[in-house]
């Protein structure tokens, strides 16, 4: 079949599903840009940090449980599942979208969506890797299917219900139940859950990361938390993008598990991220976003519903995405934070155990204002950068990383694209362009060969100069604008607050990967 011929059956797909969520939601479609806008916040913020999984004998011997992943009785389970079916066979019509989770052929898994809202159909259908006619009509049983009943509350007087809320996994039975929630990200996360499950099984790492390519086939690996710049500066006009949020790497190297992106959209310019700006259009899904009823032109700067802005879109309306999804072995590791005290540099080199500690802690800064109750800057450490996805124990993981990084010679890069001169309130955020500049320096070889200095207590490599960038703002010290005594207090802080949060995993961690934390 001709890849024209390809378009125009996903082309029909986008229409008809859009053609749908017209009905399903009462809520003007923005005509300059994507083809469903949902403004609902409530409906369509995350509820859950946590998913529910099925306990059992394999389960229980691997699983890391604790606040994300939480046991479950197959009985429960199997109410909510009748819940969400019954529920599902009262609806006048349903959705069902196949699709695959992974981009090398030999690790994919199908994946089958059956839920009543066009949206989450459209949702998935960007976000899976759709198939072609061919890989459709020899689809056959599906490796794993999520029932999406999100309009339906779950009993909170079920066994284990703390709420009318619940997304629920059931390894042996390959299946996924969410019930009380409109959040289409609950699907994504989900399928995000189960690749983190079943691929470190067959040896492959699965990862929380964006990933892109160099004209000369150079593969960088990119780790952050929301907000900090994950989508953004792994989205380059001059390299081709993999994918912007989840990857496998195997013994063949680096794989994306989606087919689309689920980029941030708040303070959105064609400006600053043309390629983002450019993919808002038909077909994609904008989420929590404000726009002017009469116009329709969306204000991306107004975060009154919420920060969390997004939009889903086909990873093809990227023009420079590699297609298929798949590249070599890395060669440099991109860790991001984005430092809300300030005091962390804008970016240092790594040794294999520092990159082994702070992959664990995953650290990033919530920032006064954006949640309700911050009044100043809190540190968040989301372990593996991926906390909300992780089945096993998160050294599993890190133990996986660092033999790649090791048998790959990678080179592993700490960036901050937070604060500098001061904590947020009184500093100011590390402008984009510098971040792009540091990005440059490690592809073109610059950063390999400079010259560095040990940044105190937290002993990290800083390089003096960096091509574009000022000099002073390397070294958090010397642009600092409180005291001397503060710009301490406040480092001294940070770092108490990384071997704390470390406590949690010394006891699997060996005395290499522990020394290479703060010293306090």
């Amino acid at each position: 079949m001709s890849m024209q011929h390809e378009e125009e059956i996903h082309d029909e797909i986008h229409e008809a599903l859009h053609r749908d969520a017209r009905v399903d939601y009462t809520k003007p479609i923005i005509r300059n840009g994507a083809s469903v806008l949902v403004c609902h916040a409530c409906p369509c913020l995350p509820c859950l940090s946590a998913i529910a999984a099925v306990d059992g004998p394999t389960l229980s011997l691997c699983c890391s449980w604790g606040p994300v992943n939480y046991k479950m009785t197959e009985n429960s389970f199997m109410v909510n599942r009748e819940r969400a079916i019954d529920y599902l066979n009262t609806r006048d019509r349903l959705y069902v979208f196949d699709g695959f989770a992974g981009w090398d052929t030999k690790h994919r898994i199908k994946i089958r969506i059956v839920c009543a809202r066009a949206y989450h159909a459209l949702f998935m259908n960007n976000m899976l890797i759709r198939p072609t006619a061919e890989e459709l009509a020899d689809f056959g049983e599906p490796d794993f299917t999520i029932f999406n009943a999100g309009g339906f509350p779950a009993n909170r007087y079920t066994t284990g219900m703390t709420s009318t809320t619940s997304v629920s996994l059931n390894f042996a039975r390959r299946e996924m139940v969410i019930l009380g929630t409109m959040y289409a990200g609950e699907m994504k996360k989900g399928v995000f859950t189960v690749m983190h499950y079943l691929m470190p099984k067959r040896g492959v790492l699965s990862l929380h990361s964006s990933a892109n390519e160099g004209p000369n086939g150079d593969v960088s690996v990119f780790f952050g938390l929301s907000g900090t710049g994950k989508t953004t500066l792994s989205a380059d006009p001059h390299r081709f993008l993999i994918g912007d949020d989840e990857h496998c790497w195997s013994d063949s190297g680096i794989f994306n598990i989606e087919g689309g992106c689920y980029a941030k959209c708040i303070d959105l310019s064609a400006e600053k991220e043309p390629e983002i700006f450019g993919a808002i259009r038909f077909g994609s899904v904008v989420e929590n976003v404000v726009y002017d009823p009469v116009t329709r032109v969306v204000d991306y700067a107004n975060a009154s519903l919420t920060e969390n802005t997004r939009c889903a879109y086909p990873i093809e309306f990227i023009p420079n995405a590699k297609i298929p999804c798949v590249a070599t072995h890395p060669s440099n590791i991109i860790m991001l934070t984005c430092d809300a005290f300030g005091v962390l540099p804008p970016v240092a080199k790594l040794t294999s155990s520092q990159a082994m500690y702070h992959f664990i802690s995953g650290y990033t800064a919530k920032i006064a204002g954006t949640e309700e109750g911050v009044t100043e800057p809190q540190a968040t450490f989301s372990t593996c950068f991926g906390a909300p996805f992780l089945v096993w124990h998160p050294v599993k993981y890190a133990t996986m990383l660092a033999e790649k990084i090791k048998e790959h010679k990678a080179d592993v890069w700490l960036i901050n694209t937070g604060w500098n001169g001061g904590a947020y309130g009184v500093g100011k955020r590390i402008s984009l362009k510098y971040s792009r500049a540091i990005i440059d320096a490690i592809h073109n070889g610059e950063l390999a060969k400079a010259e560095y200095e040990t940044y105190p207590k937290f002993g990290l490599s800083i390089p003096k100069a960096v091509t574009g960038v000022p000099s002073e703002i390397l070294n958090p010290s010397k642009t600092w604008l409180g005291t001397e005594a503060s710009y301490n207090a406040t480092l001294e802080k940070l770092a108490k607050l990384f071997v704390e949060n470390f406590k949690t995993y010394a006891d699997k961690a060996s005395a290499e990967i522990l020394a290479a934390g703060p010293k306090i």
